[in-house]
């Protein structure tokens, strides 16, 4: 019988992928520094029809830089950032990295009680953030946010030509806000600022130890943490993405020094979701090019940018690609020069898969698994090797994994059985910020190894390959058995009418300590209308043909829109509510 301790995954790892890889002795900002002057002249990135080199990238974050210096700003104090997938997300991203400062993401879709809770919580000095969420949300909370000193505005168009400004605004396709003076704050221009301050960045000595980001967890299930991220968490786990999808590495060179420029990316993924800022620190990391991507729902737009740029990667998560599907212009688009298409943050139903293969190419569909306590990567299905549609693929390179008990968290399953997913290297986080109780709670030694607690029910097959059967706070108890929320949901994926569908648990009145398995489905366009009672039953039968009877939804609730969270996975903690 397999064990987790032999690491079967590694019989499947790619020819080029080593089994470990040496911690590195650096910081994250000297890999990016050197993606950042590998080639000047390089396209950074592209924004609505507008192009930033490599070098100006390089020159603008200088400007940031010398901001955060001038105002006070020293190693370890947070800077917060709220914006969409923007150039100036990039360049304070990097002005703040460049003077050793911490980045924090703050999705620009929380309600004011949430940015007052993220802020305080991070001790948040600098706050960058768009114009109309400055007022509509900062102006009416400032007070409530003692440690903040300066705030930066700026708007989406502040990036482009003056003419397209113009015209944005002019015909009202950009949203706009007043800026106001803020009691005991600063309130500066991003314009002004880029406009003010020189390009002469100060130096900072930094340490692999140091905290790189303050990365807050989705709070998907109570209230977000901030996640504390090293250089050396960060660094490491970019080093393991590089060496996983680039197969013509050369051993001999030093994986700091790899190839760059090789790539142009396009992804939907949020810059202030670890997913997203993990792919655009790993693009500007490489010297690649990246398509910025500020509305992920105009598929059009992404669309034309396909078209014209031609990216090499596309990097999603699984409702986004089933929208650019959806879209008509997808399926003329020359997709020929695709080497790969990356899949995460939400489960990716096989017959979806199978149909994006279609497009772009078989086995260029790649599924990967993280969390923002891992840097995110923990797992990921070989790019040019055994890749088995499903599962979320290998533990990647020096990560120690196991399969424990749901119930007592410590006692390993049998390979093939579903447990939680443990996971041990050196990307896992250093702890919650402020938070000791949930570190203790999340991060557990076990024979000599630190693990961290995911919180995901899955298990492995004797390949060691990965499949996430559901959060195990969404496993649900019904009579004894335990119902897995993915599985459930699986089966109903193939019934046409279901466009998008959530299984959780209501109470049962009649089982104290049992629950009710209710389905919430939204249906397609062109199942709407028809009689709800009639597809009712017709679910509930299919759902009795193929599957146990305790796991067939007892209620079945029809919804014009399921939530969805800022990136794109399914809320179900506003359904329970």
């Amino acid at each position: 019988m397999t064990s987790y301790g032999e690491k079967p995954w590694l019989n499947w790892y790619d020819a080029h992928v080593t089994e470990e890889i040496p911690i590195p002795e650096t910081t994250y900002l000297e890999f990016l520094k050197k993606g950042l002057q590998a080639d000047p002249d390089r396209t950074a990135f592209y924004f609505l029809g507008s192009a930033c080199s490599f070098g100006q990238l390089d020159m603008l974050s200088d400007r940031f830089a010398r901001f955060l210096t001038d105002k006070g700003c020293s190693k370890g104090d947070v800077v917060g950032i709220s914006l969409p997938n923007i150039p100036q997300y990039l360049i304070a991203l990097v002005g703040s990295m460049k003077v050793g400062c911490v980045m924090s993401g703050v999705s620009p879709l929380l309600t004011p009680r949430e940015i007052i809770h993220q802020l305080n919580d991070s001790k948040a000095r600098v706050f960058l953030t768009l114009d109309a969420l400055f007022q509509a949300h900062l102006v009416g909370i400032a007070d409530q946010i003692p440690a903040l000193k300066q705030v930066i505005v700026t708007n989406v168009a502040d990036f482009l030509p003056v003419i397209k400004q113009f015209l944005g605004k002019l015909l009202k396709k950009i949203p706009t806000g007043k800026i106001v003076p803020l009691p005991g704050k600063e309130v500066i221009s991003y314009k002004e600022l880029m406009a003010v301050f020189p390009a002469d960045c100060p130096g900072v000595a930094l340490s692999p130890e140091d905290t790189c980001l303050l990365q807050y967890t989705g709070g998907t299930t109570g209230p977000s943490k901030g996640t504390v991220l090293t250089h050396q968490n960060l660094l490491f786990n970019q080093i393991q993405i590089t060496q996983w999808i680039d197969r013509d590495l050369d051993p001999k060179v030093d994986i700091l020094d790899v190839r760059r420029g090789q790539d142009i990316m396009c992804s939907g993924f949020p810059l202030f979701h670890m997913a997203g800022l993990g792919l655009g620190l790993l693009s500007m990391s490489l010297g690649n090019t990246q398509i910025l991507v500020p509305d992920p729902r105009n598929t059009d737009r992404i669309c034309a940018d396909m078209e014209k740029y031609r990216p090499t990667q596309l990097v999603n998560v699984p409702t986004l690609y089933q929208m650019l599907m959806d879209n008509p212009a997808f399926t003329t688009i020359n997709l020929s020069a695709i080497k790969y298409c990356l899949s995460g943050a939400a489960p990716f139903d096989v017959d979806s898969m199978r149909r994006l293969e279609s497009f772009v190419g078989e086995g260029k569909v790649v599924e990967l698994y993280g969390m923002t306590e891992t840097s995110p990567v923990i797992t990921m299905n070989p790019v040019y090797g055994k890749n088995k549609i499903g599962s979320v693929g290998l533990p990647v390179q020096s990560t120690k994994v196991k399969i424990v008990s749901v119930e007592d968290g410590m006692t390993e399953v049998p390979v093939g059985e579903p447990g939680e997913l443990i996971v041990s290297g050196p990307q896992v986080m250093k702890e919650y910020h402020g938070n000791p109780e949930a570190t203790r709670n999340t991060k557990k030694e076990i024979d000599g190894d630190v693990y961290l607690y995911t919180g995901d029910v899955a298990k492995m097959d004797e390949d060691g390959f990965i499949y996430i059967v559901d959060r195990t706070k969404d496993m649900l108890l019904v009579g004894g058995f335990n119902v897995y929320s993915k599985q459930v949901e699986e089966t109903l994926y193939e019934i046409p009418e279901i466009d998008l569908c959530a299984v959780i648990g209501e109470p049962n009145p009649e089982r104290p300590g049992s629950e009710i398995v209710k389905a919430v489905i939204q249906l397609t366009a062109a199942a709407k209308g028809q009689d709800e009672d009639a597809l009712r039953e017709r679910i509930t039968a299919y759902c009795r043909e193929n599957m146990s009877p305790y796991k067939v939804p007892k209620v079945i609730a029809f919804v014009d829109q399921i939530p969805l969270t800022a990136v794109g996975k399914v809320d179900k903690k506003v359904l329970r509510k």
